[in-house]
């Protein structure tokens, strides 16, 4: 399966992520990641409710210390990240530079102080695409 993601985080505490030649400060509240996988969503999503693993994207190291809830899976055979991240700005407190080397936007993190699910499927219905939920794998 290919497509796009949304991770929701709970940060308990506020946290300063320290990454490949980026720091970023990041207040406690919940926080909805936007990725793609266009080679194996469930893998990819597989690999971010891992503890163990090596840090590679931007992403890996917030996990060190934030909670990951669940995930919300897109399937597309489209790339959709840059959508589904603009969706997600128009609610979300944007953190600049994190996770968005490789698009167009200038972040695929965004802040919120309370539970963003609702926020995620309303930009899903309006998007008209379909989605599954992952809480454990």
């Amino acid at each position: 399966m290919k497509g796009g993601y949304f991770l929701i985080l709970f940060l308990p505490e506020d946290f300063h992520v320290k990454t490949k030649g980026r720091n970023f400060f990041l207040r406690a509240g919940y926080y909805v990641y936007v990725g793609s996988a266009m080679n194996s969503l469930e893998g990819r999503i597989a690999r971010h409710f891992r503890k163990e693993k090596r840090p590679h994207w931007h992403i890996d190291y917030l996990l060190m210390q934030a909670e990951l809830l669940r995930a919300y899976l897109v399937p597309s055979e489209k790339r959709i990240e840059e959508e589904l991240s603009r969706g997600v700005a128009e609610f979300g407190e944007p953190v600049p530079g994190f996770g968005a080397s490789d698009v167009s936007v200038g972040t695929n993190l965004y802040r919120f102080d309370e539970p963003p699910d609702e926020k995620i499927k309303e930009i899903l219905r309006r998007l008209g695409l379909k989605w599954m939920v992952v809480e454990k794998i």
